[in-house]
């Protein structure tokens, strides 16, 4: 994992945290966005977590540049900037999740266990489902799992597009395909299913 933050402190403690996922993950550290696309060029990274105050790139700036460059490698934005505007404009920039820093070490480590299983984690997520979830048993893809994320938190189709940076016919598009894989018609069907198989989990 790349830890990409310029407060040493705050670096290494990130470090620390994630080493509480698993005893094997190795975390490499940039203290800016010059030596973080170095080290994502040298390849081999799961995940990267990201800050938006950096002295050399804007962290907005540099999420484009790796959704370009570096599209397998996912995105969280640790900041201080927890606005509702900022977490959009991360999510729409290419992020796959944001953390606020006035939060703790397991927001943080539940923010990068959604990811990895290719959800999305905001500020206001719901509790993430756990592998071998819906998006498992039911072939979802990443998008798809993100949707069914914010549908299973009762949220409108326009308000998962604005959280998510999509256009409402793109949430619809997804529904639809979510609807299909489920075997349902409708969102309260939807939702039976889901709470079904997470009730199983």
């Amino acid at each position: 994992m790349l830890v990409v933050e310029d407060h040493a402190l705050v670096r290494e403690a990130m470090a620390q945290t994630l080493s509480r996922l698993d005893a094997t993950i190795a975390c490499v550290e940039a203290s800016d966005a010059e030596t973080a696309l170095r080290r994502l060029e040298e390849g081999g990274f799961d995940l990267a977590i990201v800050d938006l105050m950096l002295p050399d790139m804007n962290g907005f700036a540099l999420l484009g540049v790796m959704a370009k460059r570096f599209p397998d490698v996912p995105a969280i934005v640790v900041s201080a900037m927890d606005d509702d505007a900022s977490v959009r404009r991360a999510i729409k920039g290419g992020a796959s999740g944001f953390v606020s820093k006035t939060r703790s070490g397991e927001e943080l480590l539940r923010a990068v266990r959604v990811v990895l299983d290719g959800g999305v984690h905001t500020p206001d997520a719901p509790a993430p489902a756990r592998r071998g979830g819906v998006s498992e048993q039911y072939g979802l893809t990443p998008a798809q799992t993100r949707v069914v994320e914010f549908l299973a938190q009762g949220r409108t189709n326009r308000e998962i597009a604005d959280v998510l940076g999509l256009s409402e016919a793109t949430v619809k598009v997804h529904m639809s395909a979510i609807f299909r894989a489920l075997g349902v018609s409708s969102r309260a069907q939807a939702l039976v299913v889901i709470s079904r198989s997470r009730a199983r989990l």
